[in-house]
């Protein structure tokens, strides 16, 4: 029993030597994000595996890595109570109707807490074309003549226009009058108010679209990461294999003109973006410096002592 104890002293002491002369760790690397967006969370799934990759945030930009040849689809998942229109665009092209992408154009429609995987390009009400990360030369965006803006994926979301109340049912009242003659008195003394405020809407709404616009061309002017001196060929997104998928049509009528949110995701090799600098490496493992002279561990061999050989 007392050489087992001491065994086990011995075992933990030399850990504790271990650790006491290993450095310091470096910091671990910030973690990835699963999911982004406030309106509807939006991730990026390999089919294959059925995992959400994950996303790099790297100088103001949201990345992620794709392996070519390997099917994806953009998760989509309603965050609020109330329904959102999500106009879905890849490499510049919009998903449904296969146009150079813009916000006022067609998407989908998510109801209140919604969740679905849009898996490709939309060909009919029940077929789509899968999406599939491929070299950009094979692109959909490439083979239509629009090869500028492959390898990036984005998201326009849209609240809808609530409508407004009826009218109350005027009711006729003890005097004569009615409850509708006095609610026009108020509503006479209304349009005032309203027209000192109407100027500041269009002004507020132009400042929104020109900051809408000022993004997008900071985007622009910040080109591809990727794209300089890449080891790798650069991704795009294929025109793949036909799939069944069944879609029905609704109206939706926007709140607003411009997006109340746009999620923006960009995509390229794994390779790339770590010659990037996008995906942080970890550093190897420390190792022992070797002393001058001989050496008190020269080998890493495990065991037990073995025997002497025989002598002569």
């Amino acid at each position: 029993m007392k050489r087992s104890i001491l065994f086990s002293t011995a075992l933990a002491l030399a850990a504790l030597s271990a650790c006491a002369e290993s450095p310091v760790r470096p910091p671990s690397p910030p973690s990835a994000y699963d999911r982004i967006g406030s309106l509807m969370q939006i991730s990026v799934v390999d089919r294959t595996s059925g995992r959400e990759l994950p996303i790099y945030r790297h100088r103001g930009e949201y990345w992620v890595a794709g392996r070519p040849g390997a099917r994806y689809a953009i998760r989509a998942r309603n965050a609020m109570g109330e329904r959102i229109m999500a106009v879905m665009s890849v490499d510049g092209v919009n998903v449904v109707t296969g146009e150079t992408a813009g916000v006022l154009q067609n998407g989908y429609v998510f109801s209140g807490g919604e969740r679905s995987d849009i898996t490709g390009w939309r060909k009919s009400d029940s077929q789509i074309a899968a999406f599939e990360f491929t070299s950009i030369a094979n692109s959909y965006a490439s083979r239509t003549g629009r090869p500028d803006d492959v390898g990036v994926i984005g998201v326009a979301m849209f609240r809808e226009r609530v409508q407004p109340p009826p009218p109350p049912i005027a009711l006729p009242r003890r005097d004569g009058s009615s409850s509708s003659s006095r609610e026009m008195e108020r509503r006479s003394e209304a349009p005032s108010a309203v027209a000192e405020a109407a100027p500041a809407a269009p002004a507020a709404q132009a400042r929104s679209a020109d900051s809408a616009l000022g993004t997008e061309s900071a985007a622009s002017a910040k080109g591809g990461l990727a794209r300089q001196s890449p080891p790798a060929p650069s991704l795009g997104t294929a025109h793949g294999r036909r799939e069944t998928s069944h879609v029905g049509h609704t109206t939706f009528e926007r709140a607003q003109s411009t997006p109340d949110e746009v999620v923006r995701i960009r995509y390229d090799s794994r390779d790339n973006l770590i010659a990037a600098g996008v995906i942080p490496v970890p550093p190897p493992p420390p190792r022992w410096p070797r002393p001058e002279g001989p050496s008190a561990f020269p080998g890493s061999e495990t065991g037990y002592v073995p025997d002497p050989p025989a002598r002569y």
